[in-house]
């Protein structure tokens, strides 16, 4: 591969897709555990008419109630963003649809359990009937697939992004995915008509967000020929450490790699873009 921070060609240029921001309020139907660390959610509501999410790695920020009253709290849309009513926002955090009907209106979410925060306390308990708030996405960012290959990397916080981008990839498509989780016991089955290799990088009890174990495994890893795309999500620092090695070691160019913090060790409800 050669390095370059060209453009990708216009056929391969993402595309940003602003979509009517809106804030939702849907109730549990089923909720599902999964594998070691995940539980399945399913929703459904009126509310979801309307709803969409065009891009794999969208995501909603959810609005969960008051831990003691049980009270559920949206903002109003005003002219310059959302307006709250007075009093304490919730708890916020930022999630990725897995699954979306807009036939039988229901939204499927999948909480990964890694850290024992408010909402992964609320997945634990949730049960039909109880009410939780959802506001966006409010945009997209899509990607289109005719690269040569794609590189997927990220913790359990990425898996529900992961799995779609393998859904939606060709069948003349090549893909590579890593993917941080603690143990065998965490591996989710993954679907795809693409050329696929998964590879599950495992910690073996360490705190998520302290290894290196995604970068380990690339830099034993054979990228294929051609322009490829890479897509990064997992904890901030290591995020961070993951592109910079495939820009400066790697040769991927700059514009073909993009990156995000979806959590932040030691740090509650942190999401952040990387870019140059």
């Amino acid at each position: 591969m050669n390095s370059t921070d060209a453009a990708p060609t216009s056929a391969r240029a993402p595309q940003r897709i602003r979509l009517p921001l809106r804030f939702r309020k849907v109730q549990v139907t089923a909720t599902e555990k999964f594998a070691t660390s995940f539980i399945r959610i399913t929703f459904d509501g009126d509310d979801l008419e309307g709803f969409d999410s065009p891009g794999f790695d969208d995501h909603v920020k959810l609005f969960f109630p008051d831990a003691t009253t049980g009270e559920l709290r949206l903002p109003e849309l005003g002219p310059t963003g959302p307006v709250w009513p007075e009093g304490a926002k919730p708890v916020m955090r930022d999630y990725t649809p897995r699954f979306f009907d807009g036939n039988a209106r229901t939204l499927v979410i999948d909480f990964a359990l890694h850290e024992a925060g408010p909402a992964t306390a609320w997945a634990i308990q949730a049960k039909p009937g109880d009410l939780l708030g959802i506001g966006g996405p409010k945009g997209s960012f899509i990607i289109p697939t005719e690269y040569d290959f794609h590189l997927l990397a990220g913790d359990e916080t990425a898996v529900p992004a992961i799995a779609r981008r393998l859904e939606e990839l060709p069948a003349t498509t090549k893909a590579i995915a890593l993917i941080e989780v603690d143990d065998a016991g965490d591996e989710v089955p993954l679907s795809s008509q693409a050329q696929v290799e998964i590879i599950w990088c495992y910690r073996k009890g360490a705190v998520a967000g302290t290894t290196t174990v995604i970068k380990d495994a690339l830099e034993k890893l054979t990228l294929p020929d051609g322009e490829g795309y890479a897509w990064i999500a997992c904890e901030t620092k290591a995020a961070r450490v993951i592109r910079s090695y495939l820009v400066k070691e790697r040769n991927m160019s700059s514009k073909g790699v993009k990156a995000a913090g979806y959590w932040q060790l030691g740090v509650a409800d942190a999401h952040e873009n990387m870019d140059d």
